[in-house]
């Protein structure tokens, strides 16, 4: 894939945080995290209304059934069974 060059501006504060990211060792540099930032806002696009609605109704459906008594090992073992399975 080709690249081009591009000039942009930030405020003083993104910078700070642009720096952060790299300093963090998240990313290598500047485009590194410029680029990310653009990938995830396409796949937030992409997204169909009715996705978001699953997701929020997952989320107040999770919200309004309590407190787990299960260990984080456990709540992770039984989301890799239903994803195996298919149960996302």
């Amino acid at each position: 894939m080709s690249m081009v060059k591009k000039s942009i501006s930030v405020t003083d504060r993104q910078n700070d945080w642009i720096k952060a990211q790299i300093a963090s060792g998240h990313f290598g540099n500047e485009s590194e995290v410029v680029r990310e930032l653009i990938r995830e806002r396409q796949i937030r696009e992409e997204e169909t209304p009715e996705e978001i609605e699953a997701i929020r109704a997952a989320l107040i459906k999770g919200e309004q059934s309590g407190m787990s008594k299960k260990s984080v090992d456990e709540i992770w073992a039984d989301a890799r069974s239903r994803r195996q399975a298919g149960r996302v």
